[in-house]
């Protein structure tokens, strides 16, 4: 199967909003055309977006459920009853569990948290871990990031009479799981106007009310630190109160001061001292505080996260370089399952040259199968569904395109599976490995009738043509001033047309290309990640290319300089 380029899709604006927007907000033209293109034209709602502020967060009160949740919280603090944070292994999940119970211990509760683990416990609230928690002692279970499926959970905690408050972001079930609350903004009956909050978005707004019925509301800021890194790695909306958790948490992130145990995590990643932005977050932080449940105990990143006292530095380095060896080894185990799936997909019709690209192999590490799936997706731009399987049993997990509800069509297979749930870009399943092949033909024929060449094609969003002469410093800090970037509001990318390479292109470390350009006597240093293989193409085209870039602001030796990262790039058209 071979790896298709893009199409080349410019967006559409209404100029003359654009031209009052500009007017409005003394932005540049480029920077007023963005925010049009974003359905941000109304001058109060996008100045709301440049300039977030913790107080553009909601009342969390209007989330369904919530203010039973906040009572039997309270109540159970009241009368020192041990109380359970149930969280998930992921960074969302992670960070979820941290904000909840630092800020339970800080209200006095008798609290402790539990953390599944991927391979012995599997996903989501389990009848098991309630019975678990319940032999401990515990009276009340708060979920986070999970639960909301959880039916059998529930009704076990009801048998034991134990309490449970489900909180979570996942599409849920027609009937919701029996509990004291379910809180979860996309609950049919809940009116919230956000909808697309991270499993920490939904912690953090039970923490709200928590702290605004105690009156702590200063306390909010403290977790909005954790509460961003979870949102950012949940690759949920940047819009809304995600934007503002994301937007203002990154900023305290860049500022600090740090607790011990957030300080070694960034000292390992590199980034102490530095203004952390989304990509550091994506490609720095979020993996190594994944690799700890992706390759051993989610424990690890969770102990790391709650450690506050100075006298802990020594082990919280300790757990900072643990993860950091853990997310060597995903790298190398991703590495490994994701050129026999490729191999896989290239060579074998029967999963290559259908819809829905389900691979699967014996012994696949499940804690990098997602990953493995997101770069399927990234290089073939089909639905992918990644497979390990063990013991007669296949785990999936899977990842789509924008034209695809992945949730859905596993819904209307619902009956190969022994459990499966998730969102409509990212799930994933249990089945018996032995039906894997019926359930690749089964999941293919809904795809098809939803899926054709049109829907296949991957495409390259354009904002706008954008020539060297129009690159200013001013227009590139326009530009960051809408970041953080991520879903919902994208990095912008614009095309200069005949454009002339004038050094390299240089391969570095055999994947990428650096080069420098030149249009309208204008030169700038430009980088294409995991472009290598395009350099003999650009070195056939060196006098007329098209590029695709996005504008990146760069300092040396105290000045600041823009640098285009290239998206894409093309023989320049007649």
């Amino acid at each position: 199967m071979p790896i298709v380029a893009p199409r080349w899709e410019t967006l559409a604006c209404d100029d003359a909003a654009a031209a009052v927007l500009a007017d409005a907000l003394s932005v540049s033209p480029v920077v007023a055309r963005l925010l049009c293109q974003r359905g941000l034209g109304d001058p109060e709602v996008a100045n709301r977006f440049l300039n977030p502020s913790l107080d553009h967060l909601h009342d969390p009160m209007r989330l369904a459920d919530m203010g039973p949740a906040v009572e039997r919280i309270l109540g159970a603090i009241a009368r020192r009853e041990r109380i359970a944070i149930h969280g998930d292994y992921d960074v969302d999940g992670v960070t979820s569990t941290v904000i909840l119970r630092r800020a339970l211990e800080l209200l006095g509760a008798d609290v402790v948290h539990f953390i599944p683990e991927r391979l012995r416990d599997g996903y989501g609230l389990q009848p098991a871990s309630v019975e678990r928690l319940h032999a401990e002692g515990v009276v009340l279970i708060v979920s986070v990031d999970c639960g909301i499926r959880g039916a059998d959970a529930a009704l076990r905690a009801r048998e034991l009479g134990v309490d449970l408050i489900i909180t979570d972001h996942h599409e849920p079930d027609a009937a919701l799981p029996q509990a004291v609350a379910v809180i979860n903004p996309k609950r049919s009956d809940c009116t919230y106007p956000d909808k697309y909050l991270a499993g920490v978005g939904v912690a953090l707004k039970l923490v709200q009310a928590l702290c605004r019925r105690m009156g702590r509301e200063s306390w909010l800021a403290g977790f909005i630190k954790l509460a961003a890194i979870g949102t950012l790695a949940d690759v949920v909306p940047l819009v809304g109160e995600n934007r503002v958790i994301a937007k203002v948490g990154l900023d305290l992130l860049s500022r600090g001061p740090h607790k011990v145990g957030l300080r070694a995590l960034l000292d390992v990643c590199g980034l102490s001292g530095k203004t952390i932005d989304s990509y550091h977050i994506g490609f720095m932080l979020a993996p190594r505080v994944n690799a700890a449940g992706r390759m051993s105990t989610p424990d690890l990143a969770a102990r790391l996260l709650l450690a506050n006292d100075e006298g802990m530095a020594a082990e919280a380095r300790a757990l900072a370089q643990q993860l950091d060896g853990e997310n060597v080894r995903r790298q190398e185990e991703e590495a490994e399952i994701l050129a026999a799936a490729k191999k896989i997909v290239q060579n074998d019709p029967e999963v290559g040259a259908r819809s829905v690209l389900v691979v699967a192999g014996e012994g696949w590490h499940r804690g990098v199968i997602g990953i493995v799936a997101s770069k399927l997706v990234d290089s073939f731009h089909r639905p992918a569904i990644v497979l390990s399987i063990e013991d007669g049993v296949a785990h999936g997990s899977c990842r789509s395109i924008p034209h695809f509800d992945m949730l859905a069509a596993l819904e209307e297979c619902a009956p190969f599976f022994i459990r499966f749930g998730g969102h409509k870009q990212a799930a994933g399943l249990t089945m018996d490995a032995a039906r894997v092949r019926e359930f690749r033909l089964a999941v293919n024929e809904r795809a098809d009738l939803m899926l054709g060449p049109e829907q296949l094609m991957p495409r390259l969003r354009i904002d706008s043509d954008l020539g060297f002469r129009g690159i200013t410093s001013d227009v590139a800090a326009g530009v960051c001033s809408l970041a953080p970037f991520g879903a919902g509001n994208p990095r912008p990318v614009f095309a200069a047309r005949r454009v002339e390479v004038v050094d390299g292109p240089r391969k570095l470390k055999e994947r990428h290309l650096k080069m420098a350009l030149r249009q309208d006597g204008r030169v700038f240093r430009a980088i294409a990640w995991r472009a290598a293989e395009k350099h003999d193409q650009i070195v056939g085209s060196r006098s007329a290319i098209d590029v695709a870039f996005s504008l990146e602001q760069n300092q040396f030796n105290g000045e600041t300089y823009v640098e285009l990262t290239l998206a894409d790039l093309r023989p320049a058209e007649p």
